[in-house]
């Protein structure tokens, strides 16, 4: 109790109390006591209430006027994306039309031939009996990130699907005997190409969100075998045991897979010249 009763009655630090009893006989601190040093700090008053009148004044006049110009910004962005979806549109249907231009092309002057050349090109669409691979990043990845995860140890706490793996997979089922493939409904061609932007994948600079479906049309259960004994499926497998990448194959009775949305068409004509024996 004697403690309590002390620290109320000298609730202020006598330290405290010797510098500002100091301070009162010197004249030092507190309200000015001249005249001049009176007017001197309510002309400072008046000058700060003069800033801070004057600049409230200027953002009232200026807010209409920026919030003018923050709509016509709006209106403008909302008629270029307008005028963009506009030209995308033109140019899946041009296309889309030159597609079946090459298509109706290939029927016209290649016969059976040709049709073999629009399935085995990527320009014709294809179904039959395939495989359906399912490729995911880990449950516990993390979005974000730079660089090649698998060079860092910090690679198993991200667990992402990287273009190189993919490049993978699609190769292993090339040479496991798939006909035809696409990833998230895109068709591979002799010309894809599986790159990355970021943590993105891009097939034919086409960005794909995770999961990613892959389907081949090929021999469904010697494809499905050939595939994981290979080294390409053995590489998936080690993703899943050491990575937490998920995976799933299995073997489907009927895959459709439409045509690649452009073909280039490259032409090649015989020498004419003898060659020399």
């Amino acid at each position: 109790m004697s403690l309590l009763t002390n620290v109320m009655d000298h609730s202020l630090d006598e330290g405290y109390a010797e510098a500002a009893a100091r301070k009162q006989a010197e004249g030092v601190g507190g309200i000015p006591r001249t005249l001049r040093a009176k007017l001197g700090l309510a002309a400072g008053l008046v000058l700060a209430a003069l800033v801070v009148t004057v600049g409230a004044a200027q953002a009232r006049v200026a807010a209409p006027a920026l919030a003018k110009e923050r709509e016509e910004l709006i209106d403008r962005i909302d008629r270029e994306t307008a005028t963009a979806d506009k030209l995308e549109d033109s140019v899946d249907k041009l296309r889309d039309d030159v597609s079946a231009r090459q298509r109706e092309a290939l029927r016209k002057h290649g016969g059976d031939q040709g049709e073999l050349v629009g399935i085995l090109s990527g320009a014709a669409e294809v179904h039959g009996p395939g495989v359906k691979l399912v490729v995911n990043d880990a449950k516990e990845a993390e979005q974000g990130g730079d660089g090649d995860p698998r060079e860092t140890s910090g690679f198993s706490d991200t667990g992402r699907v990287r273009d190189r793996d993919m490049q993978r997979v699609v190769n292993g089922l090339w040479e496991s005997g798939a006909e035809a493939i696409t990833i998230n409904g895109q068709r591979l061609t002799a010309l894809s190409a599986i790159r990355a932007a970021g943590d993105a994948i891009l097939v034919d600079n086409k960005p794909l969100v995770p999961p990613y479906t892959v389907l081949a049309v090929g021999d469904g259960k010697r494809l499905s075998t050939r595939f994981q004994n290979s080294a390409d499926g053995q590489y998936l497998h080690v993703l899943h045991e050491n990575f937490g990448i998920r995976t799933g194959i299995s073997v489907e009775e009927e895959v459709r897979l439409p045509a690649a949305p452009s073909v280039i068409v490259r032409t090649a004509e015989p020498s004419t010249e003898k060659g020399t024996s």
